[in-house]
């Protein structure tokens, strides 16, 4: 095992980006992390997505090499429910996941995480995301691109949705297809603030869920040879590096042991008030020994 990889998200400057921050900011403030990985939200960082100027992309490849950074996940959309009066087909589900897949190996990426629209409160997808994925397995494994859809809150690991990933993989063999793990899953203490906003909104109903799952790092065990990158996820991590919502200290040594070495990308999600984001502590260049939620020591 040779250790984990850092990198971050450009989720994690939802407020910022576009407002108080560009791309170019974005490059060098992930780089000053001294992270190695850039993860990007393709509608909202590529410029005339899906089909950028040829200038922008000299300029991404060019901001890439002068960084030293390497395009990690690229994260997509399939609005199955783009149209009221209608859900997407399969055949609409498959030409926008082709069209996502060209776009990401255009820009030299290696994963693809399609977010598919979901059914039910357990972010169950769409039923169509089985026959969209069948159908773009040769282009991903022409492209060497892995498809990974998200276990995110509220769905844990031990649920239906996961198992039907386990079992599309088993089915079709395919190494074009995996898992990616959101750390939230974890998370096992209520968040203080949200957004800014009340913490009553999100105590009860459909959002109770934001107060953590406390999914077992045990299941890891369940799941780990199909996860080939990890979000790690995070709200509030304080200037000593403590996370208060999300159990570090029992992550990491259990990927260690489950021999995981790949990337660890951070994706803050706390709160959206301008700068929170660029001065939190976990995501500031102050820090970066320490970076992406105590991945290095273990430590909470």
């Amino acid at each position: 095992m040779t250790g984990f990889r850092y990198g971050v998200s450009l989720y994690s400057y939802t407020d910022d980006f576009g407002t108080v921050m560009t791309l170019d900011d974005a490059f060098d403030h992930v780089a000053d992390t001294g992270s190695t990985g850039i993860e990007i939200l393709g509608e909202t960082s590529v410029p005339l997505y899906p089909e950028p100027p040829a200038a922008w992309l000299d300029h991404w490849f060019a901001q890439l090499d002068r960084y030293k950074l390497e395009p990690t996940n690229f994260a997509c959309w399939v609005d199955t429910r783009i149209q009221i009066d209608r859900n997407m087909s399969v055949e609409e589900g498959a030409a926008q996941i082709a069209q996502d897949l060209r776009l990401a190996h255009k820009l030299g990426f290696k994963f693809v995480r399609p977010k598919f629209g979901v059914i039910d409160h357990d972010l169950t997808p769409d039923p169509i995301w089985e026959g969209a994925v069948e159908r773009n397995l040769d282009l991903a494994h022409q492209l060497d691109l892995v498809i990974l859809p998200e276990i995110h809150s509220p769905t844990p690991i031990r649920h239906p949705v996961t198992d039907a990933y386990v079992k599309f993989i088993e089915r079709t063999g395919t190494k074009n297809f995996g898992l990616m793990i959101d750390t939230g899953i974890f998370q096992d203490r209520p968040i203080d603030v949200w957004g800014g906003g009340a913490t009553d909104e999100i105590k009860k109903g459909a959002l109770s869920f934001l107060n953590g799952i406390k999914v077992p790092v045990e299941h890891l065990e369940d799941v780990i040879q199909y996860v080939p990158f990890i979000q790690a996820k995070f709200h509030h991590i304080d200037e000593t590096l403590h996370d208060h919502q999300i159990p570090w200290e029992r992550i990491v040594p259990m990927l260690k042991k489950l021999g995981y070495s790949g990337y660890l990308s951070s994706e803050y999600e706390g709160e959206r008030a301008p700068w929170v984001a660029i001065e939190h502590p976990a995501l500031n260049g102050q820090n970066r020994q320490d970076r992406t939620p105590d991945a290095r020591t273990g430590r909470a």
